[in-house]
Protein backbone atom coordinates (compact mmCIF):
# COMPACT_ATOMS: atom_id res chain seq x y z
CA UNK A 1 0.00 0.00 0.00
CA UNK A 2 0.93 3.47 -0.74
CA UNK A 3 1.58 5.82 2.16
CA UNK A 4 0.22 9.15 2.03
CA UNK A 5 -0.90 12.36 4.27
CA UNK A 6 1.05 12.17 6.89
CA UNK A 7 1.62 8.08 7.05
CA UNK A 8 -2.16 7.35 6.27
CA UNK A 9 -2.23 4.46 3.56
CA UNK A 10 -4.71 3.65 0.88
CA UNK A 11 -6.45 0.96 1.27
CA UNK A 12 -4.99 -2.14 -0.76
CA UNK A 13 -8.48 -3.62 -1.11
CA UNK A 14 -11.75 -2.61 -2.58
CA UNK A 15 -15.55 -4.36 -1.38
CA UNK A 16 -17.76 -3.73 -4.36
CA UNK A 17 -21.72 -3.95 -3.88
CA UNK A 18 -23.28 -4.45 -7.09
CA UNK A 19 -26.81 -3.85 -7.48
CA UNK A 20 -27.07 0.40 -7.28
CA UNK A 21 -23.71 0.86 -7.25
CA UNK A 22 -22.06 -1.05 -10.52
CA UNK A 23 -25.43 -1.08 -12.36
CA UNK A 24 -28.30 0.28 -11.74
CA UNK A 25 -30.87 -2.61 -10.84
CA UNK A 26 -32.52 -1.30 -7.59
CA UNK A 27 -35.84 -0.32 -8.97
CA UNK A 28 -35.97 -2.90 -11.26
CA UNK A 29 -35.67 -5.41 -8.18
CA UNK A 30 -38.24 -3.22 -6.63
CA UNK A 31 -40.80 -4.15 -9.23
CA UNK A 32 -40.26 -7.62 -9.27
CA UNK A 33 -41.25 -7.92 -5.65
CA UNK A 34 -44.33 -5.98 -6.48
CA UNK A 35 -44.99 -8.20 -9.25
CA UNK A 36 -44.82 -11.40 -7.36
CA UNK A 37 -46.19 -10.00 -4.10
CA UNK A 38 -49.52 -9.42 -6.20
CA UNK A 39 -49.32 -12.84 -7.90
CA UNK A 40 -49.56 -13.91 -4.75
CA UNK A 41 -52.53 -11.62 -3.58
CA UNK A 42 -50.10 -9.29 -1.57
CA UNK A 43 -50.93 -5.51 -2.37
CA UNK A 44 -47.51 -4.23 -1.48
CA UNK A 45 -46.75 -0.87 -3.45
CA UNK A 46 -43.42 -0.33 -4.93
CA UNK A 47 -42.88 2.76 -2.73
CA UNK A 48 -43.15 0.00 0.30
CA UNK A 49 -40.80 -2.09 -1.19
CA UNK A 50 -37.83 0.50 -2.53
CA UNK A 51 -36.65 1.56 0.20
CA UNK A 52 -35.79 -1.93 1.77
CA UNK A 53 -33.67 -3.25 -1.50
CA UNK A 54 -30.16 -3.73 -0.33
CA UNK A 55 -31.10 -5.85 1.97
CA UNK A 56 -31.18 -9.77 1.17
CA UNK A 57 -34.46 -11.12 0.31
CA UNK A 58 -34.54 -13.44 3.39
CA UNK A 59 -34.96 -10.45 5.23
CA UNK A 60 -37.25 -8.68 3.01
CA UNK A 61 -39.59 -11.02 2.18
CA UNK A 62 -40.35 -12.04 6.04
CA UNK A 63 -40.51 -7.86 6.82
CA UNK A 64 -43.13 -7.00 4.33
CA UNK A 65 -45.40 -10.32 4.20
CA UNK A 66 -44.43 -12.37 7.44
CA UNK A 67 -43.45 -15.26 5.26
CA UNK A 68 -40.03 -17.24 5.85
CA UNK A 69 -38.35 -16.83 2.50
CA UNK A 70 -36.75 -20.30 3.25
CA UNK A 71 -39.35 -22.46 2.91
CA UNK A 72 -43.07 -22.83 1.96
CA UNK A 73 -44.84 -20.11 0.22
CA UNK A 74 -41.83 -17.39 1.44
CA UNK A 75 -39.17 -19.80 -0.73
CA UNK A 76 -41.41 -20.22 -3.84
CA UNK A 77 -42.35 -16.12 -3.91
CA UNK A 78 -38.51 -15.97 -3.64
CA UNK A 79 -37.48 -18.36 -6.62
CA UNK A 80 -40.30 -16.94 -8.75
CA UNK A 81 -39.02 -13.53 -8.46
CA UNK A 82 -35.55 -14.19 -9.56
CA UNK A 83 -36.65 -15.99 -12.18
CA UNK A 84 -38.87 -13.09 -13.19
CA UNK A 85 -35.91 -10.46 -12.52
CA UNK A 86 -33.91 -12.18 -14.83
CA UNK A 87 -36.09 -12.72 -17.80
CA UNK A 88 -37.71 -9.33 -17.73
CA UNK A 89 -35.66 -6.73 -16.08
CA UNK A 90 -32.32 -7.81 -16.11
CA UNK A 91 -31.68 -7.80 -19.96
CA UNK A 92 -32.81 -3.83 -19.39
CA UNK A 93 -30.26 -2.52 -17.14
CA UNK A 94 -27.73 -0.42 -17.97
CA UNK A 95 -24.49 0.20 -15.99
CA UNK A 96 -24.03 3.34 -13.48
CA UNK A 97 -22.25 5.86 -15.25
CA UNK A 98 -18.39 5.20 -15.06
CA UNK A 99 -18.73 1.37 -13.22
CA UNK A 100 -16.31 -0.16 -15.56
CA UNK A 101 -13.92 2.67 -15.89
CA UNK A 102 -13.60 2.74 -12.01
CA UNK A 103 -12.95 -0.62 -11.62
CA UNK A 104 -10.65 -0.60 -14.53
CA UNK A 105 -8.54 2.31 -12.72
CA UNK A 106 -8.76 0.30 -9.16
CA UNK A 107 -7.34 -3.03 -11.13
CA UNK A 108 -5.05 -1.03 -13.20
CA UNK A 109 -3.44 0.12 -9.75
CA UNK A 110 -2.68 -2.95 -8.26
CA UNK A 111 -5.98 -3.38 -6.09
CA UNK A 112 -7.48 -6.75 -4.60
CA UNK A 113 -11.38 -5.82 -6.00
CA UNK A 114 -14.04 -8.05 -4.38
CA UNK A 115 -17.67 -8.59 -5.20
CA UNK A 116 -19.92 -7.95 -1.75
CA UNK A 117 -23.19 -9.32 -2.52
CA UNK A 118 -25.49 -11.65 -1.22
CA UNK A 119 -27.18 -12.54 -5.08
CA UNK A 120 -26.96 -16.05 -5.50
CA UNK A 121 -24.18 -17.73 -7.94
CA UNK A 122 -26.12 -17.51 -11.07
CA UNK A 123 -28.33 -14.34 -10.56
CA UNK A 124 -24.43 -12.72 -9.85
CA UNK A 125 -22.96 -13.87 -13.06
CA UNK A 126 -25.89 -11.66 -14.99
CA UNK A 127 -25.35 -8.95 -13.05
CA UNK A 128 -21.85 -8.78 -13.25
CA UNK A 129 -22.18 -9.31 -17.36
CA UNK A 130 -24.59 -6.33 -17.52
CA UNK A 131 -22.63 -4.13 -15.55
CA UNK A 132 -19.64 -4.60 -18.10
CA UNK A 133 -17.61 -5.82 -15.02
CA UNK A 134 -17.22 -9.49 -15.38
CA UNK A 135 -14.15 -9.39 -17.16
CA UNK A 136 -12.62 -7.23 -14.03
CA UNK A 137 -13.67 -8.82 -10.59
CA UNK A 138 -12.33 -12.29 -10.02
CA UNK A 139 -12.89 -12.65 -6.46
CA UNK A 140 -16.72 -12.28 -5.44
CA UNK A 141 -19.14 -13.46 -2.62
CA UNK A 142 -22.55 -14.78 -3.41
CA UNK A 143 -25.59 -16.11 -1.13
CA UNK A 144 -23.84 -19.64 -0.35
CA UNK A 145 -20.47 -17.66 1.04
CA UNK A 146 -22.62 -15.94 4.27
CA UNK A 147 -25.52 -17.30 6.67
CA UNK A 148 -27.18 -13.50 6.73
CA UNK A 149 -27.09 -10.83 4.37
CA UNK A 150 -26.93 -7.81 4.62
CA UNK A 151 -27.17 -5.93 6.67
CA UNK A 152 -25.48 -8.53 9.12
CA UNK A 153 -21.89 -8.34 8.65
CA UNK A 154 -21.34 -11.98 6.84
CA UNK A 155 -21.29 -10.74 3.21
CA UNK A 156 -18.36 -7.98 4.32
CA UNK A 157 -16.21 -10.67 6.39
CA UNK A 158 -16.45 -13.30 3.49
CA UNK A 159 -14.98 -10.76 0.50
CA UNK A 160 -12.52 -10.00 3.38
CA UNK A 161 -11.30 -13.72 3.53
CA UNK A 162 -11.96 -14.24 -0.28
CA UNK A 163 -9.65 -11.13 -0.98
CA UNK A 164 -6.61 -12.31 1.88
CA UNK A 165 -7.57 -8.51 3.61
CA UNK A 166 -7.62 -7.98 6.88
CA UNK A 167 -10.55 -5.23 7.89
CA UNK A 168 -8.16 -2.23 8.38
CA UNK A 169 -6.38 -3.05 4.28
CA UNK A 170 -9.73 -2.57 2.74
CA UNK A 171 -12.98 -0.01 2.18
CA UNK A 172 -16.53 -0.71 0.73
CA UNK A 173 -18.22 1.04 -2.43
CA UNK A 174 -22.08 0.74 -1.78
CA UNK A 175 -25.14 2.44 -2.17
CA UNK A 176 -27.87 2.24 0.54
CA UNK A 177 -27.80 2.08 4.13
CA UNK A 178 -27.43 -1.21 4.18
CA UNK A 179 -24.29 -1.98 3.24
CA UNK A 180 -22.82 0.49 5.19
CA UNK A 181 -23.84 -0.93 8.39
CA UNK A 182 -22.80 -4.35 7.08
CA UNK A 183 -19.23 -3.02 6.53
CA UNK A 184 -19.22 -1.43 10.00
CA UNK A 185 -20.28 -3.88 11.29
CA UNK A 186 -17.27 -5.86 9.74
CA UNK A 187 -14.82 -2.59 11.13
CA UNK A 188 -14.35 -1.16 7.57
CA UNK A 189 -15.48 2.48 6.15
CA UNK A 190 -18.07 2.90 3.00
CA UNK A 191 -17.70 5.36 0.03
CA UNK A 192 -21.24 5.61 -0.79
CA UNK A 193 -22.67 6.39 -4.05
CA UNK A 194 -26.29 8.21 -4.89
CA UNK A 195 -26.95 6.22 -7.66
CA UNK A 196 -28.85 3.81 -6.31
CA UNK A 197 -31.45 5.99 -5.46
CA UNK A 198 -30.58 7.55 -1.48
CA UNK A 199 -30.27 10.72 -2.67
CA UNK A 200 -31.39 12.23 0.96
CA UNK A 201 -27.89 12.28 2.40
CA UNK A 202 -29.09 11.44 5.80
CA UNK A 203 -29.46 7.90 4.73
CA UNK A 204 -26.03 7.50 4.07
CA UNK A 205 -24.70 9.19 6.85
CA UNK A 206 -22.65 6.61 8.27
CA UNK A 207 -19.92 6.51 4.86
CA UNK A 208 -17.02 8.34 5.29
CA UNK A 209 -17.63 10.26 1.42
CA UNK A 210 -20.48 10.62 -0.42
CA UNK A 211 -19.99 10.82 -4.35
CA UNK A 212 -23.13 10.30 -6.63
CA UNK A 213 -21.71 7.48 -9.44
CA UNK A 214 -18.62 5.75 -10.08
CA UNK A 215 -17.77 8.78 -12.90
CA UNK A 216 -17.99 11.21 -9.67
CA UNK A 217 -15.79 9.30 -7.57
CA UNK A 218 -13.33 8.65 -10.14
CA UNK A 219 -13.30 12.12 -11.55
CA UNK A 220 -11.97 12.80 -7.51
CA UNK A 221 -10.40 9.84 -6.63
CA UNK A 222 -6.87 10.86 -5.52
CA UNK A 223 -8.55 13.13 -3.50
CA UNK A 224 -10.88 10.33 -1.87
CA UNK A 225 -10.79 7.58 1.23
CA UNK A 226 -8.96 5.79 -2.02
CA UNK A 227 -5.90 7.60 -1.93
CA UNK A 228 -5.14 7.47 2.11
Amino acid sequence: MTARDGGRRAPAGVLFDIDGTLLDSNDAHAQAWVEIFAQHGFDIPFERVRPLIGKGGDKLLPELTGLDAEEGRGKEMSEQRKALFKRDYLPRLQPTPGARALVERLRAEGRQLVIATSAAGEELQGLLRRAGVEDLIEERTTSSDAEHSKPDPDIIEAALEKGGLAPGEAVMIGDTPYDIEAASKAGIPTIALRCGGWWDDRALGGAVALYDDPAALLARLEGSPLFG
